[in-house]
């Protein structure tokens, strides 16, 4: 998995993960952090792009830490 740029979220950091996979496409994940402890969350749609992906990443990520999934 690479990381990308993390981006500040209230108390949270978010971080886009994405993998090129055997097949040319790119999966999406997402790091959720705060403090020492960080919840991951990988996502099943595949994406044509490493940007694509990373995008996607990050929207879900922002909407989990406003919203209260990762605590």
């Amino acid at each position: 998995m690479t990381p990308q740029s993390a981006q500040a979220v209230g108390t949270f950091l978010v971080t886009p993960l994405t993998r090129r996979t055997e097949s040319g496409d790119y999966t999406a994940s997402v790091s959720v952090r705060r403090g020492m402890h960080d919840r991951i969350f990988r996502f099943i749609q595949r994406f044509d792009s490493h940007a694509l992906a990373a995008h996607y990443a990050l929207d879900q990520g922002r909407h989990i830490a406003l919203n209260g999934a990762a605590t």
